[in-house]
């Protein structure tokens, strides 16, 4: 593919204004193949770039001066450097996950006419940071702010299933599983149990564990190292609400998720 390009048309295309915003395409271009590849030569970049590999070579020179990529020992390959790793640790304190998720909150409440809530892990609970009312009048409760027990919330059990288990540990120990209702689960088994389905499924399901009569489904968020770092929630009464039979709830609250997610810096493997 990259063979049938003639250099020098190449050399010509990247001079000038428009030569130069082209070359900051490829190169971006470059560190994307290489931030989804984890390595890649010179060879396979300009084959799937289509275009010359004197021109990648170029590229990719100018990228390792700046160590935003690294030269490896396999067959001299390359991968990302450090100087990406610099400027993204930049990035997190300057992001207010409210900030970024409130029109996605907003949104996803209009679509489903339901309460939705961000909430973060604070103190051994789940700490609602924000929240989108619904149109319906009976969702009138404001949650911001509201310290709610990890084991009875759907959004509390996103945040458990993504701690390490000696985490969770610590966590359980200190708060227990005191019961909520009778529908609260207060068996440290059941829990764990139901926290492996959460890690495998990707959401959380909540019927009447936390407060009779209420009904919540929960996903991740995602920071831009893919730690678990808040969890978007749903929440209806139980007469209306049946979260697994809403037609699109499941999938729209996942899109939702790392809507907010890719707005951290998180970026979907």
């Amino acid at each position: 593919m990259a063979s049938n390009i003639d250099p020098e048309s190449d050399v010509d295309a990247e001079s000038g204004q428009q030569g130069g915003v082209q070359s900051v395409e490829r190169a971006l271009a470059v560190l994307e193949i290489l931030a989804r590849d984890g390595h890649a030569g010179v060879s396979d970049i300009a084959e799937e770039m289509g275009i010359h590999k004197s021109t990648v070579s170029r590229l990719l020179g100018s990228l390792l001066s700046r160590e935003m990529v690294q030269q490896n020992t396999e067959r001299g390959k390359y991968q990302l450097g450090f100087g990406i790793l610099r400027l993204a640790s930049s990035i997190p304190g300057r992001l207010s996950l409210v900030r970024e998720a409130r029109p996605v909150l907003e949104s996803l409440a209009e679509d489903f006419k339901e309460t939705v809530n961000l909430a973060v892990l604070r103190s051994n609970y789940a700490v609602n940071v924000d929240q989108a009312m619904g149109p319906s009048t009976l969702a009138t409760y404001d949650w911001v702010g509201s310290l709610t027990p990890l084991h009875a919330t759907s959004s509390g059990k996103v945040l458990l299933a993504a701690l390490t288990a000696e985490e969770r540990n610590r966590v359980l120990q200190e708060t227990g599983l005191p019961a909520r209702t009778s529908r609260t689960i207060t068996s440290r088994s059941k829990l764990e149990t139901q926290l492996l389905e959460v890690a495998r499924d990707g959401y959380a399901v909540v019927r009447e564990e936390f407060e009779i009569g209420l009904k919540s489904m929960a996903v991740p968020v995602y920071n831009h190292i893919g730690t678990v770092i808040a969890a978007v929630s749903i929440s209806g009464p139980s007469f209306r609400f049946d979260p697994e039979n809403t037609p699109g709830l499941i999938q729209g609250l996942r899109e939702a998720g790392l809507k907010i997610s890719a707005k951290m810096g998180y970026r979907q493997r």
